[in-house]
């Protein structure tokens, strides 16, 4: 059984930074894609990133490029969600997902397994 465990979450001010963390387990993952979806009140859950664990590739939602940035650590089974110049607008949900194979998808359909989330909320 897959278990994405988040963590790093938490209130910050506008203009710092945050690194999330989703510690994977339950099978080898170096055949999946993992992602970062993020969740606003009363939003849909939106693309942020996603990382192939075999090659280390990446892919970000446009609006964010630059600000975050996504990476693993394949010795930990952890993926990572670096989070700079954080906004305001950044205030949400933010939740792991996995999805065996090796393309990578924007889409919250496209992923099997998904952890809990873990808040983070940025205050002007």
């Amino acid at each position: 059984q897959v278990q994405l465990v988040e963590s790093g979450g938490r209130l910050v001010q506008a203009g710092g930074s945050l690194r999330l963390s989703c510690a994977a387990s339950g099978r080898t993952f170096s055949s999946y894609i993992m992602g970062w979806f993020r969740q606003a009140p009363g939003k849909e859950r939106e693309f942020v990133a996603t990382i192939s664990w075999t090659s280390g590739r990446t892919s970000y939602t446009d609006s964010l490029k630059g600000r975050f940035t996504i990476s693993r650590d394949n010795a930990k089974n952890t993926v990572y969600l670096q989070m700079n110049s954080l906004k305001p607008e950044d205030t949400a949900v933010y939740y792991c997902a996995a999805r065996a194979g090796t393309v990578r998808s924007a889409t919250t359909t496209a992923y099997n397994y998904w952890g809990q989330g873990t808040q983070v909320t940025v205050s002007s």
